[in-house]
């Protein structure tokens, strides 16, 4: 582990979980999310980020819900990929994770879709997941087959993007592949890590998780598959890459997430980071850890490129 991943996850616990244990106003949380990104999530040369809309089922244009399409130099014009940011369904926005997917354009080549979707507590789930599914829908009426696409996602996007990937592969429309960061698989927070790492997590006090369950699930039980992939099917899926560090709450989700998927037949490869923070790959620039991990996201990527 280098020494400036060491000082910064110091910094996190000692900054950051104080303020996630008491958090409560989804507006305030919203505001530290989008102060954190400017200040901390650098931008990547040659990155531009151009603005779009993707109609929601029964929208008209005025309804339709904002977009990014971002990329970092050349991009392709035949491959996509469709990331879904994280923030908890709560928090987070294309323009919080622009500068996080431009670094995996600039590594691979591919335009990135990024929708935003709408956020809980005032669109509790399935909401996130109706969105995810919409700008899928959009792309492909973009003229993009449902083989040039390629899902990803971070913390609660990453578990979108695993929600999404079930839904597409019980349909019969399953994408050329899928990754996630850190995801959150499980709302009904039965890791054992959720305990174990209490403490040790960076960002998030394992006790909050049920507080957390409550804003984001609307009607749906925890383990509706919709809310939480850890009880989903995946019949035919694709190959997936899952990132996650060992002192995450998630650590957990991610783990049993990579066995669920092996059960169904798919190509799984499960990267285990040390101490590293949630999502530490969005601190691309502060320290080698980051870059490294995207370098292996990247890395699986172009597989499909």
């Amino acid at each position: 582990m280098s020494l400036t991943l060491r000082l910064m996850g110091a910094m996190m616990r000692l900054t950051v979980r104080p303020v996630m244990r008491r958090a409560t106003d989804p507006q305030n949380m919203r505001h530290h999310f989008e102060r954190a990104a400017r200040r901390w999530f650098r931008p990547v040369p040659h990155m531009h980020a151009i603005p779009s809309l993707f109609p929601t089922p029964g929208s008209d244009q005025h309804a339709a819900r904002d977009a990014l399409w971002v990329g970092a130099g050349p991009v392709m014009s035949d491959q996509v990929l469709l990331y879904l940011h994280g923030g908890g369904y709560i928090a987070g926005s294309p323009k919080t994770h622009q500068a996080l997917v431009a670094r995996i354009s600039r590594m691979t080549g591919l335009r990135v879709f990024v929708p935003d979707y709408r956020l809980a507590p005032e669109h509790p789930l399935p909401a996130a997941l109706q969105d995810a599914r919409a700008a899928h829908a959009h792309l492909l009426q973009r003229g993009y087959r449902p083989e040039q696409i390629i899902l990803g996602g971070d913390s609660a996007g990453g578990g979108l993007a695993l929600a999404l990937l079930a839904e597409l592969c019980q349909s019969g429309q399953p994408p050329a592949a899928a990754f996630a960061l850190s995801p959150f698989c499980d709302l009904a927070f039965t890791g054992a890590s959720v305990r174990d790492n209490g403490q040790r997590d960076h960002f998030f006090p394992g006790d909050r998780g049920p507080y957390l369950a409550r804003m984001i699930l609307g009607d749906l039980a925890p383990e509706d598959p919709r809310a939480s992939p850890l009880y989903a099917n995946f019949p035919d899926c694709p190959p997936v890459l899952i990132q996650v560090s060992d002192a995450e709450i998630l650590y957990d989700d991610a783990r049993r997430m990579a066995d669920k998927l092996r059960d169904a037949g798919a190509e799984v490869t499960l990267q285990i980071w040390q101490d590293a923070p949630h999502v530490w790959q969005i601190f691309d620039g502060w320290f080698p850890e980051a870059r490294a991990a995207l370098r292996d996201v990247a890395h699986f990527l172009r597989r499909f490129c």
